[in-house]
């Protein structure tokens, strides 16, 4: 069983939006689960070099970018992970090429996963109208005025999003979102 599950993803590939200010629980956890599950995730960012993590308001680590926006094609991802962070999530959300990437990943039907702040790229991007999904209690109000029914849940599933709110809910976010994403590598392998 423990192979089936390593294997699960099999080389999705699975790009990684962030920048300065991601909430580090929020990005290193779910890449591992990704990782182990056998996806192949690439960080990208608006720049080069290393972006800085926050644990809350603390700086923690900081991580490699291995591709920016200007270079990434979201023809060659299969799915996106969304990590949050104020700090993050408000400088990509003005990000047009951020904004670019997440339109086109929606529109292929591809899933999206997001956390915490994250979903301010994708209400910024215009696609959280009609949505069901949740996000850190204190962006409810601009999730909802962007057009989506928000609730206060560990983690909601809506199509081919998967969202949860705060780092608590990482374990059943990474649960929900393995599900999601090996349910797109099962379609993509039967296409």
């Amino acid at each position: 069983m423990k192979e089936n599950k390593e294997n699960k993803l099999n080389q999705l590939r699975v790009a990684i939006l962030a920048t300065d200010g991601f909430e580090e629980a929020e990005l290193l956890a779910p890449r591992k689960a990704l990782d182990d599950a056998g996806a192949k995730t690439t960080v990208i960012a608006p720049k080069a070099g290393k972006i800085q993590g926050f644990k809350h308001d603390e700086k923690a680590g900081r991580v490699e970018v291995e591709m920016t926006l200007d270079e990434a094609d979201p023809d060659e991802f299969d799915a996106v992970l969304l990590p949050g962070g104020a700090l993050n999530a408000d400088a990509l959300r003005v990000e047009p090429k951020a904004q670019e990437f997440v339109r086109s990943i929606d529109k292929a039907k591809k899933p999206i996963a997001v956390i915490c702040h994250g979903p301010w790229l994708l209400a910024s991007a215009g696609l959280t109208k009609g949505r069901t999904m949740t996000s850190y209690h204190t962006i409810q109000d601009d999730i909802r005025n962007s057009g989506a029914n928000w609730k206060d849940e560990e983690v909601i599933r809506d199509k081919n999003w998967v969202s949860s709110r705060k780092p608590s809910d990482i374990p059943a976010f990474n649960r929900e979102m393995i599900a999601l994403f090996s349910e797109r590598r099962a379609k993509g392998a039967g296409a």
